[in-house]
């Protein structure tokens, strides 16, 4: 597509469209000027990147203007490899060793049962990586400052891996003309636009399979300008649900970080819309996917006990109470959000509740809230112990996991609470084999969706006898 010029001269690009919706704008675009601007980029003057045929692209979320609330300024498309670099200095032998380092920063238990995030750092030197491990330190206390990461933070690993950088800081940092010779090739003024912190996918890649396991990446430019960046396409290869670009100095790019998580683990949509763009004033196509975003309005949500029904007339923690708000996923009417000003919309508010619970769910997509450290491939007999693994939540509550024993089915209701039982508790009394099985439940106020609910929970299993 070729930049699109708005009345008045300004360039803009065009919004990104969550699946729900991509059908009808490629229709509704097709029958407009080709001149019509499709939405407001912010006070960076934003250029939709032309599609060359010829090099990889990649849909991105542009952060809304450093001055101002808005979480989000639409999307554009950019190259997924290259943007402004020097050619490629080569490593000292030191810097060769200290390359690819891979630190586990955060240590809550098994890759397989925890939500592993990797955070990779660029323009930083050999001498700066100390600098990385402690902005990535600060920056992952940022994440898990915000609720639900606050609560569910023992369910997360956190590995750094150390990208060495020849130069000290990034692209375009201070202005367009600054080129640095970095090992992720982060650059601002990607697409014209100063606050966009593009990355070179295919390296950033590189250092993520360096990792046990990747669900999330996080890439931290060592700059203080404000800027980032969501790719919220999960990797085909790697596995992870997207990858947040943040820089490692500045306040507000932590929250960008989290809103882009939003979309990656908690498949929202953007509650931000655009008023008096064209072919965004109404929205009238089918329901859209995502759970913060409905075609219904209240009233017909709670009759038709859709969406975020649950929780309607709930104060919410980002202020006010949910309901149906005329407004979101980048149309002015026809779609409602379920509060007026959450994060999906504005940096700085925590998510509302519908977010909450959806967080959750991408949360127990990719991490067990029970982990066996007792092998279960083998027969355990009575000297033997059965033992698991269960992480502490960190509400103000001080609410727990419900963790239950039981036997052949049968619940031993002495155990609750227990994260290892000895087989001669048990009191077998013959030769046969047995099951014994711990469960672990999150019985969060969290989540008042019933499928939700059923992923808060798992089990594991021994084979026991005399």
């Amino acid at each position: 597509m070729d930049p699109v010029i708005r009345p008045g001269g300004r360039r803009a690009i065009r919004p990104a469209t969550r699946p729900a919706v991509r059908p009808l704008l490629r229709a509704a675009v097709a029958m407009v000027c080709a001149t019509a601007a499709l939405v407001a980029a912010g006070p960076a003057d934003a250029v939709d990147a032309p599609r060359t045929g010829t090099r990889a692209e990649v849909e991105v979320e542009i952060p809304g203007p450093e001055q101002g609330g808005d979480a989000g300024s639409g999307h554009v498309r950019v190259p997924a490899a290259g943007g402004p670099a020097k050619t490629a200095g080569r490593l000292s032998e030191a810097e060769r060793a200290a390359d690819g380092e891979v630190t586990k920063m955060v240590d809550n238990g098994s890759t397989a049962d925890r939500l592993d995030v990797v955070v990779i750092g660029d323009g930083y030197t050999a001498a700066e990586l100390a600098k990385f491990h402690a902005d990535a330190e600060q920056k992952w206390a940022e994440v898990t400052a915000v609720e639900p990461y606050t609560t569910y933070r023992g369910l997360f690993n956190v590995w750094t891996v150390d990208a060495v950088s020849r130069d000290s800081g990034v692209s375009g940092d201070p202005d367009p003309a600054t080129v640095r010779d970095t090992a992720l090739g982060s650059y601002f003024w990607c697409g014209d636009i100063e606050r966009l912190l593009c990355i070179d996918q295919p390296k950033v890649d590189a250092y993520v399979a360096k990792a046990p396991q990747a669900d999330l990446v996080i890439v931290l430019a060592n700059s203080a300008k404000y800027g980032g960046a969501g790719y919220n396409e999960p990797s085909a290869t790697l596995g992870y649900e997207g990858i947040s670009t943040a820089s490692a100095g500045h306040e507000k790019s932590g929250q960008v970080a989290i809103h882009e998580t939003g979309h990656s683990l908690g498949k929202l949509a953007d509650e931000y819309f655009y008023p008096g763009v064209p072919d965004y004033e109404k929205y009238s196509g089918p329901e859209p996917a995502e759970s913060n975003s409905s075609a219904l309005s209240a009233e017909r949500m709670a009759a038709q006990r859709a969406k975020w029904h649950r929780w309607l007339g709930e104060e919410s923690p980002d202020g006010g109470t949910v309901g149906a708000y005329e407004g979101g996923n980048y149309f002015v009417t026809g779609l409602y959000r379920p509060t007026d000003n959450s994060l999906m919309r504005v940096l700085g508010k925590p998510f509302n509740l519908p977010g909450v619970e959806s967080m959750i769910a991408g949360f127990y997509q990719h991490a067990r809230i029970v982990t066996p450290l007792t092998p279960t491939d083998r027969t355990l007999r009575l000297r033997h112990k059965a033992k698991a693994s269960v992480p502490r939540l960190a509400g103000a509550d001080g609410r727990q996991p419900v963790v239950r024993w039981y036997l052949d089915g049968r619940e031993l209701k002495r155990f609750e609470g227990r994260t290892e039982v000895s087989v001669a508790e048990l009191w077998l009394f013959d030769l046969r084999t047995h099951r014994l099985s711990v469960t672990a439940e999150d019985r969060t106020p969290s989540v008042r969706d019933p499928k939700i609910a059923r992923t808060l929970r798992s089990t594991t299993a021994w084979t026991v006898r005399l």
